[in-house]
């Protein structure tokens, strides 16, 4: 087998046949894989839709600037981002800064604190590593005293899918909570090669694949399922080396009855790809022993 990139005596890929799923980081993601020794195939997985109406958002916006809300909980820096945008269609940037300035802002780990810090709005509570929702809610217990939840008014900035989980926690905690949806995640316009990718996990001409978000579990199996190859793909899945950046990613493989075989230690991809590649065929061997 030829292998791409390097090929390291730190046992690195060597050689594996590796698969990403990414879709805006794709081509770094594919530098990272072949630079730790691997041969990588990426079969973008996803894209941002705006939501065709932002009008939970734009009424988001008219609350906040008439201080309706005590705190709000940004969870993406994209969203963060985005939500910006939208708030820019009711009135000033400037505006909205100065409205998050007078409330508590919560950030769920160090992409929103970043997209916070580009608009100049202090952070009050950032949830540490890795960064679920589990943190957050953790983070806010431990903050009870200084970030009261009961009575208090929460908006929670969502990412593509809504998380009803933490949404009931916040409301169990006694507040009252408005969702802000800002963006939603569809299958990318062109399907080819995450379908490619698909029959190769059934042929079993891949050894290793990496999810840096359970969204892409999501399309993965929408896909597979529309080619009538879910069954086929789970059989070889079995064989290959299942990589999450994060617990939040691993649940969603395990609501697909699929169980990650690595975490890396800090949820990032250049953790995720070293950390994977160092322990690849340790991994591979024994995986493979057991579904012989």
């Amino acid at each position: 087998m030829a292998i791409v990139g390097n090929e390291t005596s730190k046992g690195g890929f060597a050689g594996l046949r590796v698969l990403s799923l990414e879709s805006r980081r794709a081509q770094e993601m594919a530098k990272l894989i072949e630079s730790n020794g691997g041969k990588a195939t990426v079969a973008p997985s996803m894209r941002e839709i705006p939501l065709a109406s932002n009008t939970q958002a734009i009424a988001f916006a008219r609350k906040l600037s008439e201080n309706n809300f005590d705190i709000v909980i940004f969870l993406t820096g994209v969203g963060t981002r985005a939500l910006t945008r939208v708030v820019e269609t009711v009135y000033p940037v400037e505006q909205f800064v100065a409205a998050l300035r007078k409330i508590t802002v919560v950030a769920r780990g160090p992409k929103p604190v970043a997209a916070l810090k580009e608009l100049g709005v202090p952070v009050t509570v950032a949830v540490p590593e890795p960064n679920t929702w589990r943190d957050l809610l953790r983070t806010l217990d431990e903050k009870a005293e200084s970030v009261p939840l009961t009575g208090r008014h929460v908006a929670v900035q969502e990412y593509g899918t809504s998380n009803p989980e933490l949404l009931t926690a916040l409301s169990d905690r006694g507040a009252q909570v408005t969702r802000v949806p800002v963006y939603e995640w569809g299958l990318p316009e062109d399907v080819e090669p995450l379908r490619a990718a698909v029959t190769a996990i059934a042929r079993d001409e891949l050894d290793v694949i990496l999810f840096t978000t359970g969204i892409q579990v999501n399309h993965l199996f929408q896909v597979a399922a529309e080619m009538n190859q879910e069954d086929s793909m789970r059989r070889g899945l079995s064989k290959m080396l299942i990589a999450s950046i994060g617990p939040v990613t691993s649940e969603r493989l395990h609501e697909y009855g699929l169980q990650a075989d690595i975490e890396p230690t800090h949820p990032k991809m250049g953790y995720l790809v070293s950390e994977t590649a160092q322990r690849s065929a340790e991994i591979l061997r024994q995986k493979r022993i057991r579904t012989k």
